[in-house]
Order: C-alpha cells, then sequence, then structure tokens
C-alpha cells in the first residue's frame, strides 16, 4: 500500500508525494515517488520526467502522513 506524504522541507514549500512504505528510525534516506507541489504543478528543482526522487534526513523537518480513502470512510462518536 502506497502512502500519500506531505513533506515539510527545510527554507523550502512543502511537497506532495508518494511512499511504498514508511521509514524507519535508523533511515538515513527517503525514497519518493512523483513529487509535486501542493497544487499539483511540478517541482521547480525537479526534471518534469523524474518519478523517483532521494531525500537526505538532514534537509527534512517533518513528514505528515494523509488519510487513506479507507480511513476517511470511518465515523466516529458525534455528539448531538
Amino acid at each position: 500500500m502506497a502512502y500519500t506524504v506531505l513533506i515539510h522541507l527545510m527554507n523550502s514549500d512543502p511537497i506532495v508525494a508518494e511512499m511504498d512504505t514508511l521509514p524507519d528510525p535508523q533511515d538515513q534516506i527517503i525514497t519518493v515517488n512523483n513529487p509535486r507541489q501542493r497544487d499539483g504543478k511540478y517541482l521547480h528543482y525537479v526534471e518534469p520526467d523524474v518519478q523517483t526522487v532521494i531525500f537526505p534526513w538532514s534537509r527534512i523537518t517533518f513528514i505528515e502522513v494523509m488519510p487513506t480513502e479507507e480511513e476517511d470512510e470511518i465515523v466516529g462518536f458525534i455528539r448531538e
């Protein structure tokens, strides 16, 4: 299952990408597929036909894992 993530890079706008697996604590790099801006446009520092990018952890502030479609369907408790 691929995870859609929002990656916050140092001194840059966040980017959206997909990851096959979430990174382990001992990883030094992360590998992402289909990197793009939040609005879906190409990243100006990556060639348009590049599909996989490797980032070092030293450039990443934090990563947000976006909910999947399955998680969107879960209904929690609602107060009335």
